[in-house]
């Protein structure tokens, strides 16, 4: 049985370590900074090298090169994090691809490619990283990344739609087999969030006709979500489990 062991106000993530995909730019950079100001030290995966230039600000980050597609590379990875400098407590599966492509034009590879990065990979990085959690035996925290396009239809987001709906339905899966280890296992759906790449596709009459459907009248913000992240990853929502945590100031309600 698991018991209850209360929890820090701060919402501290002291002495824990966090594994962070994608962390080399976005909601994952933000994360792993908001994370490590919360006391966690951060493993900050990413297959482009700027990760390793971010890591250097971050205090105690450690990044590692990772194309999370490819299963052998990230057992080779979480293997060598646990041996170098330990067990995984947290991880946090934010890498992610994007799609605008229309249902009529979308070449099936595209399709294929957001379901390989946004869903295949999640679970490959949940399953390698569970096993380790499972086996050290002190519980842990998996926060995949989501969207309200996993929720409601958003025009020419059908491969992306998927692959979150897919990554939802994942995780109440993982939530329900390994909530008796201590795991939790949960997501995040955002709304469109200020990042850089965001901050240049949702512009113009697209990005006016978006932002009018958002109730509080405005786009998140990258540390907002680093926030909710946070929470999850803290032992304050260690009794949120299969949960997906809605955070589109409400987009989603209509």
């Amino acid at each position: 049985m698991n018991e209850y062991k209360g929890f820090d106000e701060n919402l501290s993530l002291n002495g824990k370590i966090a594994l962070i995909t994608g962390a080399a730019s976005g909601i994952a950079l933000a994360t792993s900074q908001m994370m490590t100001r919360k006391g966690a030290r951060v493993i900050m995966a990413d297959r482009n090298s700027k990760v390793v230039e971010e890591a250097e600000k971050i205090p105690g980050a450690i990044p590692i090169i990772l194309d999370i597609t490819d299963y052998a590379a990230i057992e080779a990875a979480v293997e060598r994090v646990v041996c170098e400098v330990g067990n995984i407590d947290i991880l946090c599966n934010i890498a992610g691809l994007g799609s605008g492509t229309p249902v009529t034009q979308i070449p099936h590879e595209e399709f294929d490619q957001v379901l390989k990065v946004n869903l295949n990979a999640a679970f490959y990085m949940s399953q390698i990283v569970g096993k380790q959690m499972i086996a050290a035996g002190k519980g842990g925290r998996i926060i995949s990344m989501a969207s309200q396009a996993g929720i409601v239809a958003i025009d020419g987001h059908v491969a992306y739609s998927s692959s979150k709906a897919g990554l939802m339905a994942m995780t109440r899966d993982l939530a329900l087999e390994w909530g008796k280890y201590g795991i939790t296992a949960n997501t995040v759906a955002p709304t469109v969030v200020m990042t850089p790449m965001a901050k240049d596709y949702w512009v113009g009459e697209r990005g006016e006709a978006h932002l009018a459907q958002i109730p509080v009248g405005r786009f998140a913000e990258m540390d907002e979500i680093a926030m909710a992240v946070c929470y999850l990853a803290s032992d304050a929502a260690a009794m949120i489990n299969g949960a997906n945590l809605v955070v589109d100031g409400g987009f989603t309600i209509g």
